[in-house]
């Protein structure tokens, strides 16, 4: 019987293998996404400012990477492990580098602010991350390294340095959600009457023409821990 053309074909390329037994991989795109700790770390961020902290899942996120949940498992073997790869992502945009040539309020003063706004783009992961123990976590714990090193610096008793730290990051945290608050969020609505004091104190807020009222709310808060604080100092 004559051979047919896939036959045929077969048998060219078999006769163009080279003799290493080396198959030359065909030219273009792979079939499938070249894995790496950097791509999942950004896939994981895609999927959650799409769907939430919820839409995380092994099998959703392997689906945005087009491969098989097998192949994401070679490089993390749990949901705990993107996790941590998405906290150290974040932590290491987290501008710390005031601590090691400025006063110590400058420093905080900085290190607030930009920490803030790291999380106030992504304030669905405040929830998980704000409670995520920081074991194997580099970038995290060079993080709290430089900043616990600052404050001892600047002479805070050892043992308040880490209550000091979360007092101030429960503040950051809170002030990422104030970013993204809606601009109506105080209006008392059919209520102002019965709320002259809180009414007032809106509007008197507003008619200062603040462009972003929650960097003003920052700002007072940030300055009163930051004086609080330093009465700490030895």
């Amino acid at each position: 019987m004559p051979a047919s053309p896939a036959d045929s074909r077969s048998t060219t390329e078999r006769e163009t293998i080279p003799k290493t037994g080396a198959v030359r991989r065909r030219a273009g795109r792979p079939a499938a996404a070249v894995l790496d700790q950097a791509g999942i770390t950004a896939a994981a961020l895609r999927l959650i400012g799409k769907n939430g902290y919820d839409g995380l899942t092994m099998a959703a996120l392997a689906r945005s990477l087009n491969v098989a949940p097998s192949a994401l498992y070679n490089h993390v073997e749990s949901k705990r492990d993107v996790l941590l790869l998405v906290e150290d992502h974040l932590t290491a945009l987290v501008d710390v580098t005031a601590f090691a040539a400025e006063p110590w309020e400058s420093a905080v003063r900085k290190w607030a602010w930009s920490y803030r706004d790291v999380f106030a783009e992504h304030t669905p992961l405040i929830p998980v991350i704000a409670v995520l123990p920081v074991t194997d976590a580099p970038q995290t714990l060079a993080m709290y390294e430089t900043v616990s090193a600052g404050f001892g610096r600047a002479g805070f008793p050892e043992e308040r340095i880490v209550s000091a730290i979360v007092a101030l990051e429960s503040f950051i945290f809170g002030s990422a959600y104030d970013v993204t608050a809606p601009a109506d969020i105080f209006d008392s609505g059919n209520m102002a009457e019965s709320t002259p004091s809180f009414t007032g104190a809106v509007r008197s807020l507003a008619a200062q023409g603040h462009e972003k009222p929650a960097d003003v709310a920052f700002s007072l808060g940030l300055e009163a821990l930051i004086a609080g604080f330093g009465a700490l100092r030895v």
